[in-house]
């Protein structure tokens, strides 16, 4: 369980700073690139976990890039390389400060509001009648504030984000353009694996020339939420939970040991077994989505390697 990557602390050539989110480290280099490094921390109910999982940042880096490069047609990206199996290099972006959360099923956050008694989510109203898990007669956009470190995202409407001015109307229009593409897309590829897209959030910047560019993952585990389409209607019309692939299964497991993020609640522990059978889950997502055998990198230690990956492709 040591040979994880769960804090990094580079100094690379021309760095001008360092930005740590919940579970990527950005580093800015003063040529306009950022070194994106995915560690194998855990982060559930905007909290991080206190221990990493094996393979975790591999598996989302590596995902997220195929999915840039399988969406780089009909959404330009920031990314230009990936030096090391934990690394992504990438053009620096002003970050939009919205995530842009695209559902078509009424699941997990949707399903607890729902169940909550609540039918307008983000502005958007959701049907009456309907199961946890059912899909949506549309996909429906629920975008989130960004927090900043330490404190949760929120849900807001479209027409709170304008009338705050944190994206204009001509940006948000662009915006909203992509996250449906990108979840048509999203959607295609998941069905050619046998999975359905259930629901998953996007991120956007835009680069010093003024172009809005996809950022950060795209499609993984973290960020999206899989079911498996074989015997989801049957699942649905019997009432069962959906066989699914994604962090939920985390949040669940938490959920049962009295853990949602709240004040005053700690982060239950999590042994040795159970992280490795977090790690064996991610790397099942990994294998269905891609539809490739997932590659294990030498993790015999894994700051050098990628210090020595990241300097090479520097020069």
């Amino acid at each position: 369980m040591s040979n994880t990557i769960t804090n990094t602390n580079f100094n690379f050539p021309g760095q001008k700073n360092v930005y740590k989110g919940k579970v990527r480290e950005v580093y800015t280099l003063n040529n306009d690139s950022l070194v994106m490094v995915a560690t194998d921390r855990l982060s559930a109910f905007d909290v991080v976990m206190p221990k990493g999982i094996p393979f975790k940042g591999q598996i989302l880096n590596q995902i997220a890039t195929q999915m840039m490069a399988a969406t780089e047609d009909i959404v330009p990206n920031w990314l230009t390389a990936t030096p090391d199996p934990n690394v992504a290099v990438g053009k620096a972006c002003e970050p939009f400060m919205v995530e842009m959360v695209i559902r078509g099923y009424m699941s997990g956050h949707a399903a607890r509001e729902y169940k909550a008694g609540k039918r307008i989510l983000c502005g958007v109203a959701m049907p009456e009648g309907m199961k946890e898990n059912d899909k949506f007669p549309e996909p429906i956009i629920t975008p989130a504030t960004k927090a900043e470190q330490g404190n949760h995202d929120e849900d807001i409407s479209k027409e709170d984000i304008l009338k705050r001015g944190i994206v204009s109307a001509d940006d948000y229009e662009v915006l909203e353009k992509y996250t449906k593409a990108l979840f048509q897309r999203g959607t295609e590829i998941a069905a050619s694996r046998g999975l359905i897209l259930v629901d998953t959030k996007y991120e956007f910047g835009k680069t010093k020339e003024g172009q809005i560019v996809l950022i950060d993952e795209i499609h993984t585990p973290d960020s999206s939420r899989y079911f498996y389409a074989d015997g989801y209607q049957e699942r649905q019309d019997r009432g069962e939970a959906q066989k699914q692939l994604s962090k939920e299964f985390v949040r669940q497991w938490l959920i049962a040991n009295n853990f949602q993020g709240l004040e005053g609640q700690t982060v239950p522990h999590m042994s040795d077994e159970y992280i490795e059978t977090v790690s064996e889950r991610y790397i099942e997502l990994y294998e269905n989505i891609t539809g490739e055998t997932f590659v294990k990198a030498d993790i015999s230690n894994i700051q050098e390697r990628i210090e020595q990956n990241v300097l090479r492709f520097l020069k």
